[in-house]
């Protein structure tokens, strides 16, 4: 059998994964993603001895089934035919794989830098030697954004491809900042001592408006490695605080898109009622944004009855207030919908094609969630609702996320009336077994955060993959920009928004 079933935060021992050759991965993937609708959720190397092990992991989201295989390089492989003009999505997936192991993907449609690592094995050229796309013709314009913005946000650089107003492309340029926290996060669990191998502050950093996303999923990776089952209460306490973040960062998206149109009535109303919800998460553990919830084993902070009562308040306010606003805000501004609807559209095919997740995904009609497609934690024992829109605009990406954190206030509530008086922890061990792999992942509010950690025979961490959602999303950004004047790219941009540390780990 070509590929291993396996389950989500599943342990599995990498002497069980099967080897096949480039040819029938290249086949296999071909089919069970064109044909079958299966998912690529992974592709990344292992460097082990002198060779370098490709792993591949495809999600049915179906039947919440991943499958696993693997290809081994010698030393002496250079190239490989690439897999992308078959399936699109991958194409992200094999320039990463391209700048780590330096092993290329002829064929590949657009072998283009993608991080600007350190460690590039190709370097091919500085940052500034980009090679954009370019159009040609009398009325063809460039129009140049960054790397440099206003504000606190990280650097990036889009190209605009106009025809007076009218973009006809949209490059974008990210890799400026490659922090190396892939490797930062293996070196620091490989060097210390026995007492804390484990550093979920650093999960934290990933990208800060998803700390607790991030923590919460490199937590579950080394509970499954170190085969540690925690207390129901603390699965209910980060799930309470990971709705938290989708609420509170939904919120402020909506706040930002309104500023951007002018409607300053709903900008500064959202903008309010996010401070309310993160002040929610700061009660929590002291923490607006949720860092140093996360322990491996469980969660630092209890919700005892008297902070369930408050954090159940403020979540009654701010749902109540929202009810009211989005009618107003939205559904009956003439002004507002005139500029939501029909801008930015990327139809249900293409987020398919080029692999998209999260909101965006979902407002464009692919039904891809991980709370129910793969649930772990306490959405195994209760479910959380998919929400799927059809119309892939920007009012789309603007509607979803108010039925979102309504749910979340939903959610929130329910594991507030039912959490145990237990405790939210449990020892772990801290010696991690040897020759396995493990993958574990949650829905952060952009969409699917997905860690795979894997060890050698001696236990030792050898590689750390994460994916945060913005690494498939990006591209989806710049196709909906396409036939749209460039005054829309602010909403569409908002209506994403992407992170840049998200993608330049």
């Amino acid at each position: 059998m070509n590929w291993k079933k396996f389950n989500c935060s599943t342990l599995i021992k990498t002497h069980d994964i099967p080897v096949i050759s480039i040819e029938n991965l290249k086949a296999d993937i071909t089919a069970k993603v064109i044909a079958e609708e299966k998912r690529v959720l992974a592709f990344f190397g292992v460097k082990k001895n002198e060779s370098t092990i490709l792993y591949v992991i495809i999600g049915d989201d179906t039947i919440s089934r991943l499958f696993i295989t693997s290809v081994v390089f010698d030393k002496d492989t250079k190239s490989y035919q690439s897999i992308t003009p078959n399936v699109p999505s991958l194409h992200l997936f094999e320039r990463d794989f391209y700048e780590e192991t330096g092993i290329k993907p002829e064929g590949h449609p657009w072998l283009k830098p993608v991080k600007y690592s350190k460690d590039h094995k190709e370097r091919t050229g500085a940052i500034e030697q980009y090679p954009f796309y370019k159009m040609e013709g009398d009325e063809i314009h460039e129009v140049a954004v960054g790397p440099v913005h206003a504000g606190v946000i990280e650097p990036g650089h889009f190209r605009f491809m106009c025809h007076g107003e009218n973009v006809y492309h949209l490059e974008i340029q990210l890799g400026y900042r490659n922090r190396g926290l892939e490797k930062t996060l293996l070196n620091k669990m490989n060097l210390t001592s026995d007492k804390n191998i484990f550093f979920p502050q650093i999960a934290e950093k990933i990208a800060g408006d998803s700390a607790i996303g991030h923590a919460s999923v490199y937590a579950v990776t080394m509970e499954t490695l170190t085969e540690t089952v925690i207390p129901y209460k603390a699965m209910a306490i980060r799930a309470i605080c990971l709705e938290l973040e989708r609420a509170a960062v939904h919120i402020g998206d909506l706040a930002a898109i309104f500023n951007d149109i002018g409607f300053l009535m709903g900008s500064s109303t959202f903008g309010a009622l996010r401070t309310l919800i993160i002040n929610t998460s700061l009660i929590i553990c002291g923490s607006r944004f949720g860092m140093g919830l996360i322990r491996i084993g469980g969660v630092n902070f209890d919700i005892a009855p008297e902070l369930s009562a408050q954090i159940l308040t403020n979540i009654n306010f701010v749902e109540k207030k929202i009810e009211k606003l989005i009618p107003l805000a939205m559904i009956d501004q003439p002004s507002v919908l005139t500029r939501l609807e029909g801008t930015g559209i990327v139809d249900s095919r293409t987020a398919r094609l080029i692999g998209m997740v999260g909101p965006a995904a979902r407002a464009s009609g692919v039904p891809v969630d991980i709370r129910t497609d793969y649930p772990s934690g306490i959405y195994r024992h209760y479910p959380a609702r998919k929400i799927v829109l059809e119309k892939g605009d920007v009012f789309a990406r603007c509607y979803i996320r108010y039925v979102e954190m309504m749910h979340s206030f939903h959610y929130i509530k329910e594991q507030l009336g039912i959490i145990q008086k237990e405790n939210a922890f449990t020892e772990v061990n801290n010696k991690l077994p040897g020759d396995a792999l493990a993958l574990s992942m949650t829905e952060g509010w952009r969409g699917e955060i997905i860690h795979v950690a894997v060890t050698d025979e001696k236990g030792k961490l050898i590689r750390y993959k994460i994916k945060d959602p913005s690494f498939n999303n990006w591209y989806g950004l710049a196709l909906a920009v396409r036939d749209n004047g460039i005054s829309d790219f602010p909403l569409c941009n908002k209506s994403f928004n992407l992170s840049y540390c998200g993608h330049d780990l």
